[in-house]
């Protein structure tokens, strides 16, 4: 079994809050996490209809059952549940008591924040790290591979192909989860919603073009990318707030927090294809930048990640607020550097003369130049 780091961070936890919750997406694998954090506790589903019901009818009973060591799978259907819990905790005073999982940001977080603050300690988990697959079977022999093969736990312990896992996930997400969320009624729309996205990560995200392609309000254009941000398909990279210069782009843009799933979407099935393709830049991009947010999400903090552009085009792909320290991140798919890889990191550098400048990018070599720090994907840990 391929060890998830944030479980150190997780079980130190334990010992200091009674609830626990780990989100993510679906198949990041949550509740293999809790087990293995907890393997005596007792474990219930919530998204098996009758523990759903009994937690539904009668949530001090269900309580009164699972206590004392319980892990809660899919804790989100039943959001009035939190309420008894934080009578139930602040009764009981066990630290430790109560797992929670669940692959629904917003609500349940909401819920969370609002019943049980200050009682809770929150974890996110999303697939498999670049660092967890180290030294493992599954460890992908490029970055291009890892492109086509995904992070996803399932798949590569069972050793799905591309195409019927991803196919099955979207259907799945799309029926189920989707529904949860928002009733969007024309699912076959939605599905071309995501596909268009797929097709614009890294790009500064224009509601209103993609609204016109499908015939949809900017408002609507909006609510949807939402919904794949509160179910942790997609996300948002906001812009850097610091006012460097008033003639900064304002607007986010989009990413996804599974490249597999971006990669599948665009219809690339080899390395072929992906080498030949539009895209292989920006999801080298994308790549990087999520398993940049999985080594800060597996310590137990959250990012506080940006980009920076300005009207005249200078650009930097990254920026990663560290307390007081900035680092800026450009990242290049090509394996062979170049000079004009380092023009957005001098340019910023003009700008915010105390930032950190590092340049990733899709070749092997580590250089330590007197300014710039160049690794290549591998060497994520040294930022």
């Amino acid at each position: 079994m391929i060890q998830r780091e944030l479980i150190t961070k997780l079980s130190e936890m334990l010992d200091k809050y009674p609830v626990i919750s780990i989100t993510g997406p679906r198949q990041s694998g949550k509740t293999t996490l809790a087990k293995m954090v907890r393997p005596d506790y007792q474990y219930v589903n919530l998204e098996n209809l009758s523990a759903r019901a009994f937690a539904k009818d009668d949530p001090v009973g269900f309580l009164e059952t699972y206590q004392n060591g319980v892990i809660i799978d899919e804790a989100q259907y039943v959001p009035e549940l939190f309420s008894y819990l934080q009578v139930y905790t602040d009764e009981r005073k066990r630290k430790g008591e109560y797992i929670l999982t669940g692959s629904q940001n917003f609500l349940m977080l909401e819920q969370i924040t609002q019943s049980l603050a200050g009682r809770v300690a929150i974890f996110y988990l999303l697939p498999f790290s670049l660092s967890e697959l180290k030294n493992t079977a599954y460890q992908p022999e490029s970055w291009e591979e890892y492109i086509l093969s995904g992070s996803y736990p399932r798949k590569l312990v069972d050793e799905s192909d591309a195409p019927t896992f991803y196919d099955n996930y979207l259907r799945t997400y799309i029926e189920r989860d989707v529904r949860q969320v928002k009733n969007i009624l024309d699912l076959g729309l939605f599905q071309r919603f995501i596909q268009l996205l797929a097709g614009r990560i890294g790009q500064l995200f224009n509601q209103q073009s993609l609204g016109v392609e499908l015939g949809l309000d900017n408002k609507t254009v909006n609510a949807w990318l939402s919904v794949l941000e509160t179910s942790f398909i997609a996300f948002r990279l906001q812009p850097y707030y610091q006012n460097f210069s008033k003639r900064i782009v304002s607007t986010p843009k989009v990413y996804f927090y599974d490249v597999g799933l971006a990669a599948h979407l665009l219809g690339i099935s080899s390395l072929e294809q992906l080498n030949l393709h539009f895209a292989k830049g920006a999801l080298y991009e994308n790549l990087v930048i999520n398993e940049l947010q999985k080594n800060v999400l597996n310590q137990g903090k959250q990012p506080h990640f940006y980009f920076w552009r300005d009207y005249s085009q200078n650009e930097i792909d990254l920026l990663i607020q560290d307390g007081i320290a900035l680092k800026a991140v450009e990242i290049k798919s090509g394996k062979t550097i170049q000079s004009d890889f380092f023009n957005g990191l001098n340019h910023f550098k003009k700008i915010a003369d105390n930032a950190n400048l590092n340049l990733i990018y899709g070749g092997k070599e580590f250089q330590k130049r007197s300014e710039v720090l160049v690794l290549p994907i591998s060497d994520l840990d040294k930022i």
